[in-house]
């Protein structure tokens, strides 16, 4: 397939679950980023077998959104995103992230994270929208864009903070509260990044043999109730209601069966 082929809106949602308004509003993007975020799992299952995942919009219908059912990463989710948000009548610019989620400085990390701003029509503030995250962290509904203040979404708390650094841009940091304290996610400044600059990202993720995901398995999915994570052999299953956290080794022959029935993926 190929970007030529016209982008299905209606199968993208219906992919998603979403029934409700397609205006370009806040209710909708929140709605719809929800709702994106719990039904396409984080996955790097082409990069862990060995070859950089396609960006081209054809392919991620094929992958993402029609029968076979798979995942991604950032960058295929967050294109994917893009275009419907797009499609929606919303204005979106891409944006670079460095991933400074247990990094000791923040420079030590390439900009190797795609994140979004989103401007909804007649509204002054633009929002941070990211489903492509692969973390307990990550964003479930979009934020404004503003610093120092709270934001609760989806049972998650966030924030976006300046930090100091040495160039022209302010930095914004996106944190995550995780019940003791704030933790830094990714760090990015606004200047605008294009599908090229993606695709460069995507290759040095997806096929550099020093890139941790073409080291691990690692794939995400977060519902409602709960969170669950497959690192290379180890699941770990998070409950929302009690926080209580379970984990357990799999062994290589239940793989298949542990992807299709916790995760949603069909190999």
């Amino acid at each position: 397939m190929s970007d030529t082929v016209e982008f299905d809106l209606d199968a993208y949602l219906g992919r998603i679950g979403w029934e409700g308004g397609r205006g370009a509003d806040l209710g909708t993007l929140r709605g719809v980023h929800l709702a994106h975020s719990r039904a396409i799992p984080f996955e790097n299952l082409d990069a862990f077998g060995g070859s950089a995942p396609s960006l081209d919009l054809g392919d991620l219908m094929a992958k993402l959104v029609y029968g076979r059912r798979r995942g991604g990463y950032c960058y295929e989710h967050n294109t994917l995103f893009r275009t419907a948000l797009e499609a929606l009548g919303f204005q979106v610019t891409g944006l670079a992230a460095r991933v400074v989620l247990g990094a000791e400085r923040p420079e030590s990390r390439p900009r190797a994270h795609m994140t979004l701003l989103v401007h909804v029509p007649g509204d002054p503030q633009p929002y941070l929208a990211d489903v492509g995250f692969g973390s307990i962290g990550a964003l479930l509904e979009p934020v404004p864009l503003t610093a120092d203040v709270e934001f609760r979404g989806a049972g998650r708390r966030h924030r976006l903070v300046h930090a100091p650094h040495h160039g022209p841009l302010e930095l914004w940091v996106l944190q995550a509260h995780d019940g003791k304290g704030w933790e830094p996610q990714y760090a990015f400044t606004l200047d605008p990044f294009e599908a090229p600059d993606y695709e460069v990202f995507n290759w040095h993720v997806g096929a550099n043999p020093r890139s941790p995901f073409t080291q691990n398995r690692y794939i995400q999915r977060v519902t409602a109730e709960r969170h669950i994570l497959l690192y290379g052999e180890v699941l770990t299953e998070t409950t929302f209601a009690d926080g209580t956290v379970h984990q357990r080794k799999v062994a290589e022959d239940d793989v298949e069966r542990l992807l299709a029935e916790e995760f949603g993926i069909e190999l």
